[in-house]
């Protein structure tokens, strides 16, 4: 009889892989054993059907799986009787890690069936579904190396568990009301409540405008009704987040479709599996309360993906703030001690559990712009699955920015990016970055031979490389931040040298001791070059500029019109008295804490400022989210200007700022002069972009940057680009943003620093 040993690399485990084997094998007839290894999945298998099995191993696979590799070789030994699936075995760690899955209907059916043995058991999940990366502690995956560990299976469970016909045959984190976790109710002063029900009290308090502290897949989330203003104020006082918009999860589709503009393509991502926040425009009127995401057009909507969601909602209000469970820029609570130390002056009630989370895994955000949807935060649902470079590479931990940051460690040709992290700028964001490095290290096995940061010295997470590098005695080599937003793109979309990119972003140290962030990049297999950066504008205050869009607005007035703009009758100088005005020009003068900047983000800033829509930042990148919610598109860009002496060119934006400021007095609508700035910038940069195309001969043009998160400049410069006969790419499955900055650092050291 003939036979073959299999294997299987991939997410093959913990997406019902070895289930489907068992059945298929069965199938054909099939005898031998299939398990769990550090590579992956192992099959031996004897029979006379092995060339329809291997078929159907790939065309059949379970909806979740992804097979990366299989590979097949001759078996000699004697038969089994049977087909098992056998115990797993630890090996090298090549093996992917499924990410978290959101609740499959199979499993709604049974929490809302009042007959079924899990009716309203907040914890149901099978194969299809359920919690993955938030509770794996070690590979292979086996209940005994995840947070279930401590809650052994009731024999009806285990009935199921050992069942191949049962969905649930080797579901990891099976459980019931008899044998796995529980709920209970905690008040603000961590005094446990003897109530009846956990989810019925929150769900009346929750009606009754309290704040809860639930702890969800990834890490504890505060939740009040979205329709009660007052309780969303409360909660923004509380969280000491005055303005950022706050992300709302809805009891069902047909109820988004009440508050949110929808269209297919968003409506597809809000249902996936993968359940991310989906950013959409507002219904006007809109009917909830108006504090949730205040100056913008946007809201950020995601669907129930855990069965604790899904009966919450069920039970409470049709639609609920489900925010972070964190004080304002700190790491989401993990565990229940924690949140009952850092979350008691915000919530008023906690709706805890005993399922432990092995790391801290906030929702992913996504917005479909130009037909696809586009990731603006990568977590739940899409980590840890890897990215891959065309070839093997030096093991490589990649630190990432300092801002939205994520890190990367690099196997072989597999890039695999950390979720979210946030702005490094305290000790417990830092521990965070820490404890989920230490994780994924264990998971991957891997150690680092070198390690890369962003190019500015003074970042805690470059100081951090540095430290981390002399302990460890290995090599730390530093990237400029927007080379690595080129490469986080090229490696994303899967394409390869020579090409073109355009960066519109925020700040970043450049090669020169500038801040950069408008530029053009020519990049090649022996090196890189800057060819175009928009023209120079002092950033008055350095960082505080960052802060006070009113300070760029002053910069660009100033650079572009001389003095005389502060005889101006602009609305600007309500806020920019002459003494600020007088201050802030001899700083530019005399060159004192005024850094020069090309920087795309800071003119967002400055024309939000002379519109009069936001004179502080309350939130990074509010005044810029304001512009573009008042933006409509024109056709007709303002007028700017090339400096072509040598490289690289300069983009000036002078006669652009002067008729802009033209039109603000000459009484042009808001919406019109912000739709033309845009349209200039997306011009501006595709003129140059496909001259040095014709130029270089290629016609593959890179897009990255956090600007281009901004629906109309993104759409606008994709179509400029295609009109001009160039290919234009943009991410889709990385952050455009600083999110993914540690991809584009990991490529580096594959194209120009592997020796």
């Amino acid at each position: 009889m003939r036979a073959l040993r299999i294997l299987i690399s991939g997410v093959v485990q913990g997406v019902g892989f070895r289930p489907f084997v068992f059945r298929l094998a069965r199938k054909y007839g099939l005898k031998g054993w299939v398990r769990n290894t550090g590579e992956g999945v192992e099959i031996a298998a004897w029979g006379k059907e092995l060339s329809s099995f291997l078929t159907a191993l790939e065309k059949e696979a379970p909806p979740l799986a992804r097979i990366t590799s299989m590979k097949v070789f001759p078996l000699e030994g004697q038969s089994p009787q049977e087909f098992s699936v056998a115990e797993s075995q630890p090996g090298p760690r090549q093996t992917y890690i499924p990410s978290d899955v959101a609740t499959c209907e199979a499993c709604l059916a049974e929490i809302f069936d009042p007959a079924d043995r899990r009716y309203g058991y907040p914890f149901t999940n099978c194969t299809n579904c359920g919690p993955r990366y938030s509770v794996i502690l070690d590979l292979p995956y086996d209940r005994e190396k995840t947070t279930m560990a401590p809650f052994k299976l009731c024999p009806d469970c285990l009935q199921e568990y050992l069942n191949p016909e049962d969905r649930r045959f080797h579901a990891e984190p099976n459980a019931c009301p008899r044998c796995g976790p529980r709920l209970w109710v905690v008040d603000s002063q961590g005094r446990s409540l003897a109530v009846d029900n956990p989810l019925d009290f929150v769900a009346r308090r929750l009606f009754e405008g309290a704040i809860v502290a639930l702890k969800g897949l990834g890490g504890f989330q505060l939740a009040v009704s979205a329709q009660d203003e007052a309780a969303v104020i409360k909660l923004r006082a509380r969280k000491h987040r005055p303005a950022k918009p706050l992300a709302i999860m809805v009891r069902d589709l047909s109820r988004v479709k009440k508050v949110a503009c929808l269209d297919p393509g968003e409506e597809e991502v809000l249902v996936s599996p993968r359940r991310p926040i989906v950013l959409l425009k507002k219904k006007d009127p809109f009917p909830l309360a108006p504090s949730l995401a205040p100056g913008i057009d946007l809201i950020g909507v995601m669907l129930p993906y855990t069965p604790l969601h899904h009966l919450l909602l069920k039970k409470g209000p049709a639609y609920l703030v489900m925010t972070s469970g964190n004080l304002s820029d700190e790491p989401i609570a993990r565990t229940n001690e924690e949140a009952l130390e850092r979350l008691a002056s915000i919530a008023d009630f906690f709706l805890l559990h005993d399922r432990e989370i092995a790391v801290r895994v906030d929702d992913s955000v996504v917005r479909v712009m130009a037909g696809r949807p586009r990731l603006i935060r990568r977590a739940r649902g899409y980590v840890p699955e890897p990215f891959r470079l065309p070839g093997p590479m030096t093991s490589t931990l990649a630190i990432g920015a300092f801002l939205k940051n994520t890190f990367s460690l690099t196997r072989e040709a597999e890039v695999f990016v950390s979720q979210h992290i946030g702005d490094l700028d305290s000790p417990q964001s830092l521990a965070f970055f820490e404890e989920t490095l230490e994780h994924l290290l264990r998971l991957l096995d891997l150690s680092p031979r070198l390690v890369v940061s962003d190019l500015h010295p003074d970042y805690l997470s470059s100081q951090w490389a540095r430290d981390y590098g002399r302990r460890k005695g290995i090599r730390v080599i530093s990237v400029q931040h927007h080379l690595a937003h080129a490469l986080a793109t090229l490696t994303e979309r899967g394409l390869s040298l020579p090409s073109l990119a355009v960066v519109l972003d925020g700040l970043g140290l450049g090669l020169d001791g500038a801040i950069w962030g408008g530029e053009v990049f020519w990049l090649e297999d022996r090196g890189f070059q800057r060819l175009a950066h928009l023209e120079y504008l002092p950033l008055p205050g350095g960082e505080a500029a960052i802060k006070s869009p009113w300070r760029m607005a002053t910069s660009a007035l100033y650079t572009a019109m001389g003095p005389e703009a502060r005889d101006l009758p602009l609305r600007l100088f309500e806020v920019v008295t002459p003494q600020k005005w007088h201050f802030l020009t001899t700083m530019m003068e005399k060159g004192i804490n005024s850094p020069p900047t090309s920087s795309a983000g800071r003119l967002f800033d400055a024309v939000a400022a002379l519109l009069g829509l936001c004179y502080e930042n309350l939130y990074e990148a509010q005044a810029a989210m304001m512009l573009e919610a008042l933006a409509v598109s024109q056709s007709r860009p303002y007028p700017f200007s090339l400096e072509k002496a040598g490289l690289p060119w300069r983009i000036c934006l002078h006669p652009a700022i002067r008729d802009l400021v033209a039109d603000i007095l000459a009484g042009v609508p808001s919406e019109v002069i912000a739709g033309r700035f845009v349209a200039t910038l997306a011009e501006a940069f595709s003129v140059v972009a496909a001259e040095f195309a014709r130029r270089r001969g290629v016609r593959q043009i890179l897009l990255s940057g956090g600007c281009f998160q901004n629906r109309l400049l993104l759409e606008k410069t994709l179509l400029r680009l295609e009109s001009l006969g160039l290919i234009p790419y943009a991410p889709e499955n990385i952050p455009v943003n600083d999110g993914g900055i540690s991809l584009g650092q990991a490529a580096y050291v594959y194209y120009y620093a592997s020796s």
